[in-house]
């Protein structure tokens, strides 16, 4: 973790709190597209060599519950059938399921905020949801850059899971930061 990078798509995710680590925090708004275009400003400035994306995430699996590890990636929301399988960007030789190379679980991103679990998600064995990472995941494929992603399960992608996400967006700051301070006492 020589020159990390935080990316986070809103300030209240981390409580509106500045954190006590001399790293740089960007904030991308809600979104694939927000994602990638602050993500490649801030490469740009700071130049990163590990990307570390902390947020939010709904939960498909009931056994998934407080700050997890993203392994993998993929896009809930790529539906381009005939031309290519649902996940799968078409004429792209880029891989359908991005891997950060760390355990835990996998996610899937998409420009909607889900409050039913679909079966194709559970066919993909994905354990979360969010609407940013593979788009952080994409650009850093494809700029050589690490990246790690921790995520607080705000949701069980019900009824309820967009009053459960707005109460609980913050509360997920200081299990971050706990494991922000570990990764960087491992260096």
């Amino acid at each position: 973790m020589n020159k990390p990078l935080i990316v986070t798509a809103l300030p209240q995710e981390l409580a509106n709190q500045p954190i006590d680590h001399d790293i740089p925090v960007i904030f991308t708004g809600i979104g694939k597209l927000n994602a990638a275009m602050a993500l490649m400003d801030a490469i740009y400035t700071h130049q990163p060599t590990m990307v570390i994306n902390f947020g939010t995430a709904g939960r498909l699996m009931p056994t998934v519950h407080g700050l997890v590890e993203v392994t993998d990636v993929l896009q809930r929301d790529m539906a381009a059938e005939p031309l290519a399988p649902r996940g799968s960007t078409p004429f792209d030789p880029t891989p359908s399921i991005l891997k950060s190379g760390f355990s835990g679980v996998r996610c899937a991103t998409g420009d909607s905020f889900v409050s039913n679990t679909e079966p194709w998600l559970t066919a993909q064995g994905v354990s979360i949801v969010d609407m940013e990472l593979f788009a952080l995941a994409l650009i850093c494929h494809r700029k050589g850059i690490a990246w790690r992603s921790f995520k607080y399960i705000t949701d069980d992608t019900d009824e309820n899971a967009g009053q459960e996400w707005a109460d609980q967006m913050h509360h997920g700051r200081d299990l971050f930061l706990a494991k922000l301070t570990q990764l960087i006492d491992e260096r």
